[in-house]
């Protein structure tokens, strides 16, 4: 069996402040395991993915900019009879963030949000809508706060002309700006549905931003099993199982509450710690055997 650890082109602003390169890590971890495991890139046309059993959709960090042809790409591996983890379904459904509308309506806690499609204006009515003073708005298919604004009543003038012009190429969500993400954004890992660690991204000062490559800081923090259980939930209506699963979010008022389901490409902080990379192993060999 010959395994696919797939990942993408390089580029110094996705990989900025992450202390280890995860993909080497779960490569050597798995080749030493004893499995055919290859590092590739997702739109390398140099790949022959005929040669190949099982595609692990790793890191493909810049999707988000190419979806259309990397949707594509996922469905020529299904063609090929490849076995793709996440599975391809899943990964399409969690593309665009309107998959937070399902999870609402399956009863679960998210941050509230409503949606620009492509072509409409946005105005001032998600203040009273939402109830708050600030809000943040990003596109419904992207990664890594790209092309997120905060809008309140002093910048609204501004921001409107801005998102006006960014609504002329792709939809949009909107959300209120939740305070509590100064406190930190939680990650859940699960694999293969078992919850495995977690991590805690803390913005710099003056910033909403968890991510590493805008100064955000990650901690490792022993979470209460209430906020476990209460993140794997989320888990529990997908179709399929999912090899690896980052439930993100933030605590209000003590409980759990989504901010993001990922399920395509997210940083599973392993930090190459041996029992991290054992559970990833361990999920993966059921979901191949």
């Amino acid at each position: 069996m010959k395994i696919a650890i797939v990942g993408y082109k390089k580029q110094e602003k996705f990989a900025q402040g992450v202390t280890n390169d995860e993909d080497a890590d779960v490569l050597n971890f798995l080749t030493d395991k004893g499995l055919n495991v290859v590092s590739v890139i997702w739109n390398d046309d140099h790949v022959d993915w005929n040669s190949f059993n099982v595609a692990i959709i790793k890191s493909p960090w810049d999707y988000h900019n190419h979806l259309p042809e990397f949707l594509n790409w996922l469905n020529k591996l299904e063609k090929l009879n490849i076995k793709v983890l996440n599975p391809v379904e899943i990964i399409q459904w969690n593309s665009n963030k309107k998959y937070l509308k399902d999870i609402a309506q399956n009863g679960l806690p998210v941050i509230a949000s409503e949606y620009l499609d492509k072509g409409s204006a946005f105005d001032d009515r998600f203040f009273d809508l939402f109830g708050t003073d600030q809000l943040v708005v990003k596109p419904c298919v992207s990664a890594g706060a790209q092309n997120t604004l905060t809008v309140n009543k002093n910048n609204l003038k501004e921001r409107t002309e801005e998102i006006g012009e960014l609504l002329k190429a792709e939809d949009y969500i909107v959300q209120p700006f939740v305070e509590e993400i100064k406190n930190g954004e939680w990650s859940f890992l699960f694999f293969n549905g078992q919850y495995s660690h977690c991590s805690l991204k803390t913005p710099k000062k003056d910033d909403f931003r968890v991510q590493h490559y805008h100064g955000g800081t990650i901690s490792y923090p022993t979470p209460n099993p209430l906020h476990i259980e209460q993140a794997g939930q989320y888990l529990k209506s997908l179709p399929q199982s999912t090899l690896y699963a980052r439930v993100d979010g933030v605590l209000i008022n003590n409980s759990f509450e989504l901010m993001e389901l990922e399920l395509i490409e997210p940083y599973l902080f392993l930090n190459n710690d041996k029992n991290l990379l054992e559970n990833y192993y361990k999920a993966l060999m059921v979901l191949i055997s």
